[in-house]
């Protein structure tokens, strides 16, 4: 166990007078990142799923939670990891000679197929959206060719899917095209389920050459990859009081990238809700007669490679398991160096954002009310499904959340609210080496733990305004954490 000399591993009982906000701090969260940071430094530079850094940080937030009095237990789970052993490759050796270059030009595809393809290449109505999304697409596909298909409407998976089903021997994704980065370059994505194909992605400007091509189009791609069966675990902890029926969810993932020790991400937010979960111990129990509800904090395992670790929770929960849970909070980077104040978008009005149960809305008033409280200015940010509340929303359970920002980039405006600097993104040091404790701002943490900790004692007490009424919905989701899905 590694413990810094600043950080205390109990607390005492709070007085009376005292609320969450003010017993949760900066300082102590610190001290809790200080910690895993030498854990990642003492394990090969990270604490990535599956690796003793891993495990380590997880040891340290058991350690933190028996001492404050919790149980905590690990939540066991299998799932397929993909890995890709070298670098891909892929070229077009006809009509003319063009070598792509990997991350400029195309990206591998999680879950692709593994193997080394020349071939001609054939595009299948590439100036649609919907190319390749139906099997009819491909009615007079030639055998063996390479399928060359414009990214829309329907999934990655799907397409490659009826790609391969059709006899392709590989599958060429590019980007739909317009106006920003995220649309005409080459694209992190994900197919979600093996496919026996390789699989990539490219820039608008390589797909649309390589479609205007016409028959003459050869290309070479290799990919060497491979599925394992694994398993992992997240930590779950519940407070001992409380109505086990109106569960009250608090969840960070816990595992960083492997290119660095993932301070800020998503260290932040585990140590946020780690110290909340420590502190609400110490306060008195209510004076009043309603009931209280449990609160069960949760730090995800396996988020980096596609939020495993939350959506095999939640798909594990009975049907009764599931409507006992009065919503689930979500902190996923708290501590951005060029920091926001963003809350989830509840009330769905943003165009990324997909429509949320009933409830969420109230969750996003709540933190926008309490940031209001404190003179301080705060946004909304998409519930897009790039963090871990994807699976709850889908469970129609109301959902919400604070974020400091990641590779998006401030805008002068935003200085004005936040202070910072214009034009970099708010974490320069998203997924590199240097995510480490010199990259925390202390000033993000203070204010978004405050509003974490106001939230948690509050839906401790009481849930009203969010669950009085509960619809679950269809929802389905563009994106897995940084991977697109279609």
């Amino acid at each position: 166990m590694v413990v810094t000399s600043g950080l205390a591993l109990s607390s005492a009982p709070a007085s009376a007078d005292e609320s969450l906000p003010d017993l949760v701090t900066a300082k102590n969260i610190i001290g809790h990142l200080e910690n895993l940071q030498e854990i990642a430094e003492h394990n090969g530079g990270n604490r990535a799923d599956g690796t003793p850094g891993y495990d380590a940080a997880a040891d340290y937030v058991i350690d933190q939670l028996e001492t404050a009095g919790y149980t905590p237990r690990k939540h066991t789970y299998e799932f397929d990891r993909w890995v890709e052993h070298s670098t891909p490759e892929f070229s077009q050796t006809a009509p003319e000679q063009r070598e792509f270059v990997h991350e400029d030009d195309f990206r591998t595809m999680t879950y692709s197929g593994s193997g080394e393809v020349a071939a001609p290449g054939a595009a299948v109505h590439p100036d649609s959206d919907a190319s390749g999304c139906a099997a009819a697409d491909f009615a007079e596909f030639p055998e063996g060719a390479v399928a060359i298909m414009r990214r829309g409407t329907c999934s990655f998976e799907e397409k490659a899917t009826n790609a391969a089903d059709a006899g392709a021997s590989a599958a060429v994704l590019f980007n739909q095209g317009g106006g920003s980065e995220e649309e005409t370059g080459a694209f992190n994505g994900t197919l979600s389920n093996p496919v026996g194909i390789p699989v990539v992605s490219t820039s608008t400007a390589v797909g649309e050459d390589l479609a205007a091509a016409g028959e003459g189009l050869e290309v070479r791609l290799a990919v060497d990859s491979e599925v394992s069966t694994e398993s992992s675990y997240n930590i779950i902890a519940d407070t001992d009081g409380g109505r086990d029926n109106n569960t009250v969810v608090v969840g960070a993932h816990l595992d960083s990238v492997p290119a660095g020790p993932g301070i800020n991400d998503n260290g932040s937010g585990s140590a946020a809700i780690l110290e909340t979960a420590v502190q609400l111990g110490t306060l008195d129990e209510p004076t009043n007669d309603e009931p209280t509800n449990q609160v069960r904090f949760a730090f995800w395992g396996t988020e980096e490679q596609g939020l495993i670790g939350s959506t095999e929770y939640v798909e594990g929960l009975s049907e009764q398991e599931r409507q006992d849970i009065a919503l689930y909070l979500n902190f996923d980077m708290v501590g951005s160096p060029n920091f926001g104040r963003f809350v989830y978008d509840g009330r769905g009005e943003m165009e990324e954002s997909m429509p949320p149960p009933a409830g969420s809305a109230a969750i996003q008033k709540l933190f926008e009310d309490y940031f209001a409280e404190q003179d301080l200015v705060s946004e909304p940010t998409a519930l897009n499904g790039r963090s871990d509340y994807g699976a709850f929303l889908e469970a129609g359970i109301p959902s919400g959340g604070l974020f400091s920002g990641a590779d998006g980039v401030k805008t002068e405006e935003q200085v004005g609210y936040y202070g910072g600097t214009a034009g970099e993104p708010f974490d320069p040091s998203y997924h590199t080496p240097d995510d480490d404790i010199d990259n925390i701002n202390e000033t993000a943490v203070e204010d978004l733990s405050g509003g974490i900790a106001y939230a948690v004692q509050t839906y401790a007490d009481s849930t009203l305004p969010v669950n009085g009424m509960l619809h679950a919905q269809d929802i389905t989701f563009d994106r897995q954490a940084d991977l697109w899905l279609r």
